[in-house]
Parts: C-alpha cells; structure tokens; sequence
C-alpha cells in the first residue's frame, strides 16, 4: 500500500492530479487509514499510468474513462478499436486544419517583403481583414460577414 504522494509519484503525476481522476471517476477512491490517508495499491498506480499514456495518445478524459471501463471487463476489443478509430478521425481532422493553416501562413509569409514598408504589408492585411481570399484566411467560418439586419447579435 502506497500513501498519495508515493502513488504519484510512482505514477510520475503530481498528488493534485491523482485527486482530480478521484473526482472525475477515473480512479476509484482508495481507502483510508483511520488517520485519514489515502492507501493506494498498485493496481491504482497501474491505472495512473494507463491514464497518463492514454492522454498521451490524445484521448479525452471522456474515452479514458470509456477504455477504462472496457479494459474493467466491460467490452470487447472491437469497441476499444472503435474509441481509437474515433480519436484517430479526430486528430486526423485537427491536422488536416494545421495543414490548412500553416499552408495559408506560409503564403502570407511569402507574400511579405520584409524590407518594404508596413503599409500594405499582407500579413497586417490579412488580420486586419483586409485580404479575404481563402489563401489568406485561415478559418473561414470565423471570417465576419456582413449583416443584412439591423438587429444586434
């Protein structure tokens, strides 16, 4: 049995974090001393580490606590793939908007010549909103369009 703070740091967490998956359900609350101190065993500390690398693998605290259940006896390998797959669709779409970015910065970059003057510079433009083309406009759905009411938003 293992106070908190061996725990955690077994687990390479800070005692604070061990106290939040408590809270949100992701580590069962272990018993108590009769002086009120935690007792961990070492499934909970293996369960730390689980947690920490499934964060490291970008899942949410939501599919931790969903893989936490299914690897608790709870599903079958085909759901713990089917929580992947989600989390990979995810990640994929994120980077294909980094892609999208850096491709759309990277033009601007281009575009400035670093020795002219600042008036007319296409970055400033572009985020003073100057320049509406997609090129220079990372996220379009954030891009303001003009209103046809005279209603206030």
């Amino acid at each position: 049995m293992h106070t908190i703070g061996k725990a955690a740091r077994a687990a390479n967490l800070s005692i604070d974090t061990v106290r939040f998956y408590e809270r949100s359900g992701l580590l069962k609350p272990p018993p108590r001393t009769a002086g009120g101190y935690r007792l961990y065993r070492q499934d909970d500390i293996d369960r730390l580490r689980f947690i920490q690398r499934a964060k490291a693998l970008g899942f949410t605290l939501e599919e931790i606590a969903q893989l936490l259940q299914l690897n608790d006896g709870k599903g079958r390998r085909r759901d713990v793939k089917s929580v992947a797959a989600r989390r990979l669709e995810e990640l994929d779409r994120k980077l294909a908007e980094l892609m999208r970015i850096r491709h759309a910065l990277a033009h601007l970059v281009q575009a400035c010549n670093a020795e002219g003057p600042l008036a007319g510079c296409p970055i400033i433009a572009a985020l003073i909103g100057a320049a509406s083309t997609d090129a220079t406009s990372p996220t379009p759905a954030r891009r303001r369009r003009p209103s046809h009411s005279t209603d206030e938003e």
